[in-house]
């Protein structure tokens, strides 16, 4: 016994609760593994889509938080439908351009001042090409109108005049024509790259420029590029600071403007190996993202930023209004095509982007996703992914999913708090849409290996077990210990007395009909009552109690079954002896007998690794085996061990004998039980118990004729008991020791000679 306990115990109690979860969730870890690996992937990789969704977040966080507009240090100069009204349509006279230039710097006094418009041909209205193109004219007022200057020339006059006025030019995907024979002016003279990694392979390189005239560039006290890189979804988010054509660095518009303005003449570009870091002028440091483009952080759309062109050309504006304000000239005019989406507006004109970049820089409201933050990500990624995977199986997912929205929520807030406070682009939202990703996976797939499980059980025990316990058991599979354990459980035999004699009635198909018919009231009798179907031996049934399921009271509803199949072999034998009438032949009566007994036995799967069985093994196991060989002996419906007698107090059982049965040296108390607490308060039950209880305390102190005596009185009290065979049984044992009566040693043990 002692051995066979402890090879149950290794069988199971060796392993840890964490590899047996492990083990069991294995497959599941490694989907869900897979799902963690192919997001991070997917984050590595970063399609357009992906940044697209990143972006829209950041957008969400701009429109709930815009930033405050504490000073507007640029005014826009807009060409507005009013000004197109007044002075007619675009393109104007580059004589009217002049004028404007003349009158912001020299009238209002502003610092410096940029143009958000190439001039890249010349001026159709010039007196020299009036004179040119037009025919009929008289020679003298051709040779006047040649001999005056190109709209260009005044232009560039006014603008060299001015000394403080910035040109835009614009970048091309492809080469310009003649563009290679026009050096370089003013546009980049100004832009370096300060010592350290070369930051020429990080910076946005296009083919060409478009740019403008000649003249005018050599006027011009800087040239800036106003190109704009709308994102996948057409949005302007970013603007490059710095761009490439060739071998040489061109500065953004705005910020050519502001070296202009504060009369720097250098801007720096600092990168490391991660690429470039920020853009860098006297008193300013504007950080970037690797390839030098800079996140604007956009306050609300106003009309405040903007005055009409018409007023400034008509003198119209109070000095104040424009003084000491950086000018930037551009339209918001519909029909002139410069209107951009923005996260803020869905149609900004594309000069207030300049302004906007301006105010961030002079304000120094910066956003940044700063070259770690890629990493970062990954690293949260990674964590929050294996806490997720690592946590489920031990949590569950109501405890998981709790945690979950702490991570979740947790790494919002984070989000919100580095752009709102720190003015950090940190995309923890896809870290924890992967966290939610991850618990749908791992919860969608426990359900399903749960589902599996359930199956498992269900169409492992729906045969053995009462639908209900078959239900308990499929709704925690973990109850069910397969690799073997200690159990204190109850075990049943029940066989069919004489059934070699009711078998030659049959054939084999009849045959097989009567066993079903049988064994199938017998099995829902003790599937009603918690019990388990171990297996069926021909005619005889093998069940137990307390396992897969835990059932306190799984020696009374044995007990319990055993009397329910009793009356239901009565019931069957009724409707078998009818029908032996009916078809006129002999009836056999079924007989049955049980042998029951409780104890500590192993019970769990049991065979070869092909095949196997949910059973019990064990002394307890074989002593129920042999307890039903023996109802036949004492000619009881059932024999009971003491382990189980001791279990059912209350019910009305009865002392059968002390006996060693065959292959066991340690004998054992035994009894009957006929019937349950109903039976058991009856006067007549508790006068039989007394009178036999006195019957055997007469028989162990070998005093045979007080035996005799209470044998009589058992007998007249047991009536319709079925103990009839019990007393024979004891009167020839009576009789037997009374002609030769035992030795000394005798101890009233019964030693059988059969199982």
């Amino acid at each position: 016994m002692m051995l066979l306990r402890g090879l149950c115990s290794a069988a199971w109690g060796g392993r840890t609760i964490f590899r047996r979860i492990l083990k069991r969730y294995k497959w599941v870890h490694l989907l869900a593994l897979g799902v963690l690996i192919g997001v991070v992937v997917l984050r590595v990789a970063d399609p357009a889509a992906l940044q697209v969704f990143r972006f829209k977040i950041f957008d969400l966080y701009q429109r709930a938080e815009p930033r405050e507009i504490t000073k507007q240090p640029v005014v826009i100069i807009d060409i507005d439908e009013e000004s197109l009204a007044e002075i007619g349509q675009w393109p104007w006279p580059r004589t009217v351009i002049a004028q404007l230039i003349t009158k912001l710097i020299i009238d209002y006094k502003v610092p410096a001042a940029a143009l958000d418009i190439v001039f890249a041909e010349p001026d159709r209205t010039s007196p020299n090409l009036i004179a040119a193109n037009v025919s009929g004219l008289d020679e003298s007022l051709t040779s006047a109108l040649s001999s005056l200057p190109s709209n260009d020339d005044v232009f560039a006059h006014a603008i060299k005049a001015a000394g403080r006025v910035v040109l835009g030019q614009s970048t091309t995907s492809r080469e310009v024509a003649g563009e290679d024979d026009r050096k370089s002016v003013k546009a980049s003279i100004g832009v370096r790259a300060a010592k350290g990694v070369d930051p020429k392979n990080f910076v946005f390189s296009f083919s060409g420029l478009v740019r403008n005239l000649e003249v005018l560039e050599k006027a011009a006290a800087g040239i800036g590029v106003f190109t704009f890189k709308p994102s996948h979804d057409g949005i302007v988010r970013q603007v490059p600071l710095v761009m490439r054509v060739g071998d040489q660095f061109y500065p953004a518009l705005s910020l050519e403007l502001l070296r202009v303005a504060t009369g720097q003449k250098t801007i720096m570009i600092k990168a490391d190996v991660a690429g470039i870091s920020s853009v860098v002028m006297k008193g300013f440091e504007v950080p970037t993202t690797r390839n030098g483009e800079f996140f604007l952080r956009f306050a609300p759309h106003t009309r405040d930023r903007y005055v009409s062109a018409r007023d400034v050309l008509n003198g119209t504006l109070p000095p104040e209004r424009l003084a000491g304000h950086m000018a930037l000239i551009g339209t918001s005019a519909v029909g002139l095509l410069d209107i951009k989406a923005t996260p803020v507006d869905d149609a900004m004109p594309g000069v207030e982007l300049h302004a906007q970049l301006l105010e961030n820089v002079l304000t120094k409201s910066f956003l940044t996703m700063p070259n770690w933050a890629l990493g970062a990500e990954l690293i949260a990624l990674v964590i929050v992914g294996l806490l997720m995977i690592a946590l489920v199986p031990f949590l569950g997912s109501l405890y998981t999913l709790l945690l979950g929205m702490i991570l979740i929520f947790g790494l919002l807030g984070l989000s919100w708090y580095m752009f709102s406070s720190l003015g950090l682009l940190l995309d923890m939202v896809y870290v924890a849409l992967v966290a939610s990703l991850i618990y749908g996976v791992m919860t969608y797939l426990n359900y399903m290996r749960e589902e599996r499980e359930r199956r498992q059980v269900r169409g492992a025990f729906s045969r053995y077990m009462s639908p209900a316990l078959v239900e308990q058991l499929a709704q925690d599979p973990t109850r069910l210990k397969l690799g073997g354990e200690m159990r204190d459980m109850t075990l049943l035999f029940c066989d069919i007395r004489g059934f070699t004699t009711i078998s030659e009635q049959f054939d084999a198909a009849g045959l097989t009909r009567f066993i079903n018919r049988f064994l199938t009231p017998m099995t829902e009798l003790i599937l009603a009552r918690r019990g388990t179907i171990d297996k069926y031996m021909g005619d005889c049934i093998m069940a137990f109690w307390n396992a897969p399921l835990d059932d306190p009271d799984h020696a009374k509803n044995g007990v319990r079954s055993a009397l329910a199949m009793v009356d239901g072999v009565k019931a069957l034998n009724a409707q078998l002896k009818s029908e032996a009438e009916t078809e006129q032949r002999k009836f056999v009566p079924i007989n049955i007998g049980i042998g029951l007994n409780s104890g500590m036995v192993c019970v769990g799967n049991m065979g070869s690794d092909m095949r196997f069985d949910y059973s019990v093994l064990g002394d307890d196991v074989n002593l129920a085996s042999r307890l039903e060989g023996q109802s036949k002996t004492y000619g009881t419906d059932n024999v009971i061990g003491e382990n189980t007698r001791t279990k059912i107090e209350g019910f009305a059982c009865l002392q059968l004998d002390r006996i060693q049965v065959k292959g066991k040296t340690v004998p054992v108390d035994i009894y009957t039980c006929l019937g349950d607490e109903a039976l058991a308060a009856t006067p007549e039950f508790k006068s039989l118990q007394e009178r036999h209880k006195e019957m055997f305390t007469t028989y162990r102190m070998r005093d045979w004729a007080a035996m005799r005596r209470k044998l009589a009185e058992c007998r007249a009290l047991a009536k319709d008991q079925r103990l009839t065979t019990l007393y024979d049984l004891y009167e020839e044992r009576l009789g037997s020791y009374e002609a030769a009566p035992p030795g000394e040693s005798w101890d009233g043990v019964y030693v059988a000679k059969s199982k």
